[in-house]
């Protein structure tokens, strides 16, 4: 229906008047661009999507390994095999993790292996607004996820020889082992792109100061390799005038750049975003080879369309829109009238010209994380807010001295020589490092948000787009849907219920200032972290059965809530025991809300909302509003795509013989 719409309405641009080209021009090739890119994303999604498996299961796989990626910090091993579904026998392909204690060097990209495994189909969003991993899996071939149960056996090896995956993990260990601690770890990141060490706190840090981007191979460190060889390179071969009078040198030079960016890439693991990343240093390059402009917009269309025409599902990732929301900030402040008259040449003493470099650099730095806000906030529902004066010290120690201490070190490394300036590194990493946790550790150091609609979100990324591309006067009509936008940002609350889309975990917001009252404490800490993200809160929870206006036992927690000038009345169930149908149904008579992660007779018939087992797998998580009421399901938000299936609506089950169940009566606190 989208592609047909879009390609109406470019239909019914073609009758334009001539009295306005740009505008008939624009209502053509808009909503052909906007079809071609759903055609796009379908036919991507029709040829590389691949059905989850249809439950958990537990059985034992034969297949071979794809990939490895160690990562010490949760002591484990994540492998990706492709072996054959259990009962279908159709080809897959799973992601595993494993017990670092069980793993050998001899499970690598190649080797047969034989194991028992714990399958879930890949995760849907938790809650609305959370990570989609099932769309992730979906457009990354995986079906499945789970875990390793005991040892694997190796039934053949891999094929010897090296590889760039081999390369890469040998590198990561080399620079672990000459460089110990954190910063070893955040050097193994920069030198081959392993992240997997480093420790959950240092990253916190990291992206609670706004420095995130460094411990990623994307723009920054791609874009400070290529310029390093292309200067070096054209330094050295203008040492030979005989070359330098027949051949062009910036084309030898941008040559060498592009290969020393691509083999980057590819040894650093050849992620989307840092593929994106090397396009755009190669265009850059191309543009100087040419004697073009190297940063113009032109150039990072060029970019996002090669990028979208291979990754059409990156476009709804906050790396794509990260990344290029960015580079789109960098281009059009640069191409400023009031910034090129700022860095124009001219007169002057050296630390004047410093003075005003470092202005520009702590400008653009500001411009960056205004624009990269919105964008945080939406997917993250946090974002920094120092980031910009942090990174007036972070990029350039990163970039002009991190970085090539690494690279001198593994060169001198061939000669055994290379003790010193690891030590070095060590040291710029260390400053990197007390920077990041100085600046997180700041009052105010960080934004947070409960999820927002799109309509704000797209009001600010409209805006600033058109601030961006539009020249003169006309570029200010982009603060009025920025600032509509912002101004939805700002008046996002909380929902007041969320609910996990197997029902199990419930939080509570508004009754305690910055505290989530929880319905249970999970195994893991990932659904606290979910439902703290969604309500845009930090770190404080406490239990409803501790809360005294709960009334808890061991089958349900009852409470009341005053919302929206009236009080709400909940049941929530917290175990799994058959209770007496009666007193349930009576009970569910004098409550407005109940939650359950059971399945609930029909008899169950609160004032106004029902959520159980057989609801909640066909709606997913859920978000409650109380003061104007709505509910906002993950299933809304979904469409009819291959990744979402929701669970099948299954028959009433059949009444429970007395004899094989024992049933309870309702207790005197949930009634």
């Amino acid at each position: 229906m989208g592609c047909l719409a879009a390609a109406a309405l470019a239909l019914a641009g073609l009758g334009e008047m001539g009295r306005f080209p740009y505008l008939r021009n624009g209502l053509v090739i808009v909503p052909l661009m906007v079809a071609a890119g759903c055609g796009i994303v379908w036919a991507k999604s029709s040829l590389v999507g691949v059905p989850a498996i249809e439950r958990p299961i537990v059985a034992e796989l034969v297949g071979r390994i794809l990939e490895r990626k160690a990562q010490p910090a949760d002591s484990r091993v994540r492998l990706m095999i492709a072996t054959r579904e259990p009962g279908s026998g159709r080809p897959i392909k799973v992601r595993l993790n494993l017990a670092a204690r069980s793993d050998r060097p001899q499970l690598r990209p190649g080797a047969q292996v034989r194991l028992r495994t714990r399958l879930m189909p890949p995760a849907p969003p938790m809650l609305p607004g959370s990570y989609d991993f099932a769309r992730a899996a979906w457009f990354g071939g995986i079906a499945a996820t789970g875990t390793v149960l005991g040892q694997v056996e190796l039934m053949q090896a891999a094929p010897s020889g090296a590889s760039l995956a081999a390369t890469q993990v040998a590198l990561a260990e080399h620079v672990r082992a000459s460089l110990n601690g954190s910063e070893g770890t955040i050097a193994a990141a920069l030198a081959s792109g392993d992240r997997g060490a480093i420790a959950v706190r240092d990253e916190e840090a990291m992206r609670d100061a706004g420095l995130t981007h460094l411990l990623s191979i994307s723009g920054l460190h791609v874009s400070a390799l290529v310029a390093a060889i292309y200067l070096v390179v054209m330094r050295l071969l203008g040492l030979w005038p005989w070359l330098a009078l027949r051949i062009r040198l910036p084309l030898l030079a941008a040559a060498g750049g592009a290969l020393g960016g691509i083999a980057y890439t590819l040894l650093t693991g050849a992620e989307v975003p840092t593929v994106r990343s090397c396009i755009g240093a190669v265009l850059v390059l191309a543009a100087l080879a040419l004697g073009r402009e190297a940063l113009s917009m032109r150039m990072v269309s060029v970019a996002a369309c090669f990028v979208l025409l291979v990754w059409p599902e990156a476009l709804v990732g906050p790396s794509f829109q990260m990344s290029f929301a960015a580079v789109i900030a960098i281009v059009a402040l640069h191409g400023s009238a009031p910034v090129r008259r700022f860095l124009e040449p001219r007169e002057e003493a050296w630390w004047q010209r410093g003075l005003r470099l470092l202005a520009m650099l702590l400008i653009t730095g500001i411009v960056i994380e205004i624009a990269l806000m919105p964008i945080g906030l939406f997917h993250f529902h946090r974002a920094g807010v120092y980031g910009a004066f942090a990174n007036v010290i972070a990029i350039p120690l990163t970039t002009f001295v991190s970085m090539p201490l690494i690279a001198l070190a593994l060169l001198f490394d061939t000669i055994g020589l290379g003790a010193p300036l690891w030590y070095l590194a060590g040291q710029s990493l260390s400053l990197l490092l007390g920077l990041a946790y100085w600046t997180a550790a700041r009052p105010g150091a960080v934004t947070m948000l409960p999820a927002f609609g799109a309509l704000p979100f797209a009001a600010c990324i409209g805006g600033m787009l058109w601030l961006a591309l539009w020249h003169g006067r006309k570029r200010l009509l982009g603060l009025v849907p920025a600032a509509i936008g912002l101004a939805g940002l700002a008046g996002a609350a909380p929902p007041d219920l969320l609910v996990s889309g197997d029902g199990r975990h419930v939080g509570l917001t508004g009754e305690r200032p910055g505290e989530l009252l929880l319905l249970r404490e999970g195994r893991s800490d990932f659904a606290r972290e979910n439902l703290l993200e969604q309500a845009g809160m930090d770190g404080s929870t406490s239990l409803i059965a501790d809360w005294p206006k709960a009334r808890c036992s061991a089958e349900f927690c009852a409470f009341e809530l005053q919302r929206g000038g009236r009080e709400w009345r909940f049941l929530i169930a917290t175990g799994r025991e058959m209770v007496e149908a009666r007193s349930l149904a009576a009970a569910c008579e004098r409550v407005d809300v109940v939650i359950a992660d059971r399945w609930l007779p029909r008899s169950c018939r609160p004032a106004w909302f029902k959520a159980d087992r057989q609801m909640l797998g066909q709606t997913g998580g859920l978000a409650i509003d109380l003061d104007d009421p709505a509910v906002r399901t993950v299933a809304g938000s979904m469409g009819e795509h291959g990744w979402w299936n929701p669970a099948p609506i299954l028959p009433r089950r059949p009444k429970p013989s007395a004899a094989t169940t024992t049933v309870k009566p309702l207790s005197a606190a949930a009634q």
